[in-house]
């Protein structure tokens, strides 16, 4: 029924929600250095007092038996009707709009994520950071902010964590405190919980977008100019191999759904990932995902196992969420037997690093292969190197498109076709740069226009501007 259904083990011991309060601005004052000490709990109130005792009371009145057979809406109004009762009954002064709010969050904490619920629902944020129960920041337009709300305790954010972890068949406790996970709409959940975090439990949500962005949107908000993303829907539909580099929150995922718009409906895709969140927009996808050990540490499958499964499946492309140790020489053997315009993302700081990092994780997978031999599979099997970086000031940018060309001798041979290049940034923070070609024409160019795809060459002329910010 909510987000991840509801049964009577969920409804039978849920934990009350918490009355959202303002969080002091003033720090304390330093005080002199002694051992660390567990952090203060926020002090309790007459009306979240109140609100406890009103949910306690409102789990005993709900006839359990029926639960299983109302669906959301109607569930919502019992809920609702109920704490209309009960408030009136323990003489609480609430109009209309309040009981509205009070019966929605009891309703959350009983069949979704409780205090949580009001941030997924807004779309204005993009990441919600849980640092423990009582300080929660969520990032909206690239910047960080602090909310008023919070758990009750950590047991209260541990109840929800394992909420989350148990509907997609996870599981996090002391003997496995870390965990990756996704929502029912796709956002992807980070948690680590104690013993390795020590102020409570340490969540990191990614939200979701129910709108994937098209490269028209990330032109419009100046991720890249028009050129730019002319070129890359021109190559990836070529079936020009790319490989998505940057650091955490620069966007990866988000190109490579962009990018993903430009491929054949009459095309088969695999997607395989950590925890599925990439939004196809093909008709024809099939979605893996890894799984991790259970309690006996058996059953693991790792994307390793995935990739080699993939091909045997027929695939056209295959697209993983993120490389990030041996399956780079599944991903490399699959580019280069007949899988050409496979996509990847990959965490590194630049085109050539991005390179070095699909070494490193080909030698994690313990092949006998020398250096040399590794580099000449990714020269043969890589067509572009798409960098994209978050800057100082939150914005996010392709600061890079780079061909890989061949090898000379034992190195990787590399062109800058794009160039975001930064000039200057305002006493508020605020970068700017412009985007340039290098001049260089590229090689894959010659298979767009064999494919009849075509593109202004004026673009690649250097001393053009294509676009500022």
């Amino acid at each position: 029924m909510g987000r991840f259904g509801l049964s009577r083990a969920t409804v039978a011991a849920p934990e009350p929600a918490p009355a959202p309060e303002p969080v002091a601005a003033a720090a304390p004052a330093k005080a002199e250095p002694r051992a660390a000490a567990p952090k203060a709990a926020p002090p309790r109130n007459e009306h979240l007092d109140l609100r406890l005792r009103l949910h306690a009371r409102l789990i005993d009145e709900l006839d359990l038996s029926k639960l299983d057979s109302l669906d959301q809406a109607d569930l919502r109004r019992e809920v609702l009707r109920l704490t209309a009762d009960f408030a009136r009954a323990e003489r609480m002064a609430l109009n209309n709009a309040e009981l509205e709010v009070l019966g929605a969050s009891i309703f959350d904490e009983m069949v979704g994520l409780g205090p949580l619920e009001p941030l997924l629902k807004d779309d204005t944020i993009s990441d919600i950071l849980i640092n423990g129960p009582h300080q929660i920041y969520v990032e909206r337009r690239g910047e960080l902010e602090l909310t008023p709300i919070r758990f009750r305790d950590n047991d209260h954010l541990l109840r929800i964590v394992n909420r989350i972890v148990a509907a997609v068949g996870r599981r996090i406790d002391e003997s496995q405190p870390m965990v990756d996970a996704r929502l029912a709409d796709g956002s992807r959940v980070n948690a680590a919980i104690p013993p390795i975090a020590i102020d409570g439990a340490a969540v990191s949500i990614r939200k979701f977008s129910k709108k994937p962005f098209t490269l028209e949107k990330l032109v419009e908000f100046g991720a890249m100019p028009q050129a730019m993303a002319d070129f890359l829907y021109g190559a990836v539909r070529a079936r020009v191999s790319t490989v998505i580099s940057g650091g955490t929150g620069s966007g990866k995922t988000t190109l490579l759904n962009a990018l993903s718009a430009s491929i054949s409906h009459g095309e088969r895709l695999i997607t395989i990932e950590d925890a599925a969140e990439l939004q196809m927009q093909q008709p024809h996808v099939v979605r893996m995902e890894t799984r991790p050990p259970n309690i006996e540490g058996k059953g693991e499958i790792r994307q390793r196992e995935l990739v080699k499964n993939a091909l045997r499946m027929r695939p056209d492309r295959v697209i993983l969420g993120e490389v990030r140790s041996e399956e780079a020489f599944d991903m490399l053997q699959a580019m280069n037997t007949g899988h050409e315009g496979s996509m990847a993302t990959i965490h590194a700081n630049n085109p050539r690093e991005a390179i070095s990092r699909l070494e490193q994780m080909v030698a994690m997978g313990g092949m006998n292969i020398g250096p040399d031999a590794v580099r000449a599979q990714i020269a043969s099997a890589v067509g572009l190197i798409v960098q994209v970086m978050r800057l100082a000031d939150g914005k996010r940018k392709v600061t890079y498109v780079t061909e890989i060309t061949g090898m000379e001798g034992n190195v990787v041979q590399m062109q800058d076709i794009f160039t975001f290049n930064r000039t200057h940034t305002d006493p508020d923070g605020t970068v700017h740069g412009e985007f340039r070609a290098s001049g260089l024409r590229p090689r894959c160019l010659d298979e767009m226009i064999r494919r009849g795809i075509p593109y202004d060459t004026a673009n690649f002329d250097p001393s053009r501007v294509l676009g500022a910010s």
